[in-house]
């Protein structure tokens, strides 16, 4: 294309030197010196275009093409909603991201007819009035709420392309996990200090007892002591259980690898939890027939097991009876076979709207019963994580006045039988 652009010009260049001969032997006037000075302008003529033609080279389309692919293919990929609008806030492009949070939002429509909000709005046209990007925040109640930091920024277009005036792109940034992340920061930090403050008020108060009137006074003194020391257990449980909580949430990515036989600890756990309920008096049994083998970190699972017996019979015991059971049941769904540890009570069981909530961090359907019972709030949110490593499922079904059923379920195992015998008793 070059190559024929300086021929164009060498040719239009010797037509006009020819011309203006022709011009001045028509008047009379042709000499040498014209005759050379025309060759001259000519050539001068000729060199210059072809230099500046030889700068005009043209993109191929099918390159605009394939960048103008790879732009879509790019804004596609990209997992946080982005929209492109033009100076009038009518949308241009959006990426799928953006089309899943604003399903109303349509090409070539304005951008206020699916995102209804003043902030955002008005910042576009402050970056388009100064040319300085800026963040915003929008946020959604429906159908969940939702927290975005939006940053509107221009966009500069070539000179031809929307008359050369910048358009405006918007990028939502997802705040919603970091937001409920530091939510339940703050509310474990504000719930550890509450349950701490309570028996260090108890044991600062009898302490200054003890020193005052109660100095000489035995009966007193034997009694605040053992208030003392029930005060003192529960902070050693509650900072035990923090300590327990934070190590399991420390290797909940890394899965167990060594095959243990649920049975055996299922049965440790009702023997060790049986003078508990013979003191409350309830029956405590165990219905596991043959191994039920699993990977698994035993004494992790002996915590679970703990936990799940313990609650049923303090706080589902006064139906008298607290059953535990094995069973291997397929999943008729995924077809995958599961282990289920089931342990069900037949106590005052619990409302509805507490059972999504029972697995949160010091969360209680009766705080007062649960202080009272020398509970931390924190057993349940162990044994979920606990399920969780074990890559399991924590399930709990009530109906109040009928009672609890609390299941664990794990992912079978087919061991070797020598995989079993190394398992200690």
């Amino acid at each position: 294309m070059a190559r024929g652009a300086r021929r164009s010009a060498w040719t239009a260049a010797a037509v006009t030197a020819a011309g203006l001969g022709v011009f001045s032997a028509g008047r009379g006037t042709l000499d040498w010196p014209m005759v050379a000075a025309s060759l001259a302008v000519a050539g001068l003529g000729g060199f210059v275009g072809s230099l500046g033609r030889s700068r005009i080279v043209r993109a191929p389309e099918s390159t605009a093409a394939s960048r103008h692919s790879v732009a879509e293919a790019l804004l596609a990929n990209i997992p946080d909603p982005v929209i492109l609008v033009d100076r009038r806030a009518v949308v241009i492009e959006v990426n799928p991201a953006a089309r899943a949070l604003l399903p109303a939002l349509k090409l070539r429509h304005p951008l206020s007819f699916a995102l209804r909000a003043p902030d955002v709005l008005d910042g576009i046209e402050e970056v388009l009035r100064t040319g300085a990007p800026l963040k915003t925040l929008y946020a959604t109640r429906v159908p969940t709420e939702r927290a975005f930091e939006v940053q509107i920024g221009a966009l500069p277009m070539p000179d031809g392309a929307a008359g050369g005036q910048p358009n405006v792109v918007l990028f939502l940034r997802d705040l919603t996990s970091a937001r409920r992340l530091e939510a339940m920061r703050v509310d474990f930090v504000a719930n550890a200090s509450h349950e701490l403050r309570t028996p260090l008020a108890s044991l600062l108060g009898f302490i200054e007892t003890l020193q005052g009137p109660a100095r000489n006074d035995p009966p007193a003194r034997d009694r605040f002591l053992g208030i003392m020391k029930t005060q003192a257990q529960r902070m050693a449980r509650l900072v035990d259980d923090l300590l327990s909580l934070s190590r399991i949430e420390l290797r909940e990515h890394v899965p167990p690898t060594r095959p243990v036989d649920l049975t055996r600890i299922a049965r440790q756990m009702v023997d060790t939890q049986g003078p508990l309920a013979r003191e409350r008096g309830v029956s405590l049994t165990l219905d596991a027939e043959g191994p039920f083998p699993i990977l698994g970190e035993r004494d992790e699972l002996l915590r679970v097991v703990e936990n799940l017996v313990e609650n049923a019979v303090k706080y589902g015991g006064s139906g008298g009876l607290v059953a535990v059971s094995l069973r291997r049941r397929t999943d008729e769904a995924t077809g995958r076979t599961g282990i289920h540890l089931n342990v069900r009570d037949e106590g005052p069981g619990i409302a509805a709207e507490h059972i999504p909530r029972l697995t949160e961090r010091f969360y209680r359907v009766d705080v007062a019963s649960s202080r009272d019972q020398g509970g931390t709030g924190l057993g349940l949110a162990i044994v979920k994580h606990i399920v969780n490593r074990h890559r399991g499922r924590l399930v709990i079904e009530s109906v109040p006045d009928q009672g609890t059923s609390v299941q664990a379920i794990f992912p079978d195992y087919e061991p070797d039988t020598s995989d079993l015998a190394i398992e200690p008793a």
